[in-house]
Formats: structure tokens, C-alpha cells, sequence
């Protein structure tokens, strides 16, 4: 059995998107230099990404911004407790 994760994450000046199997990073978007990353050791087959990989991570940021928006939006009047 293999555990396959997707993680993505933002803030209002961050983000993150990648892929990970077993615990290791298969693909991670570069937000700064703007591509998609395949950080994978030599020693095991190379898994490439399909096309437009990236640009869905892009698409996903700009959701994940929104709903922070809204987020923040219905929070606000909630009384902070201990």
C-alpha cells in the first residue's frame, strides 16, 4: 500500500501546492519562479506530472485565497475563547 497526499495552503502572501507519495515530495509548485518542481531522487523511475499541473496549482491559490476571504468574513464577529 502506498499513501498518496496533495497539499495546498495559502495566506494572504504564500502559498503552496504539492504532491507527495510515501512521504516524499513528487511535485511542488514554485509560485516565485513560476514552473512546477519534480524534486525525485535518480534512483527511482521518474514520475512526470502531466501539463498544466502548474497552472491548475495557480487556478487553486486564487480559490484558496477566496475562501480565506470568506473565511475570514463570517469569523470576524465569533468572541475569541479560551
Amino acid at each position: 500500500l502506498h499513501v498518496d497526499r496533495q497539499v495546498i495552503g495559502c495566506s494572504d502572501h504564500d502559498g503552496e501546492q504539492a504532491y507527495n507519495l510515501d512521504g516524499e515530495e513528487m511535485w511542488v509548485a514554485d509560485f516565485i519562479k513560476r514552473e512546477g518542481v519534480e524534486p525525485q531522487p535518480p534512483f527511482i523511475d521518474h514520475i512526470t506530472y502531466r501539463d498544466g499541473t502548474y497552472q491548475t496549482a495557480e487556478v487553486n491559490q486564487q480559490i484558496c485565497k477566496a475562501s480565506l476571504d470568506v473565511v475570514r468574513r463570517a469569523m470576524k464577529d465569533f468572541k475569541i475563547e479560551d
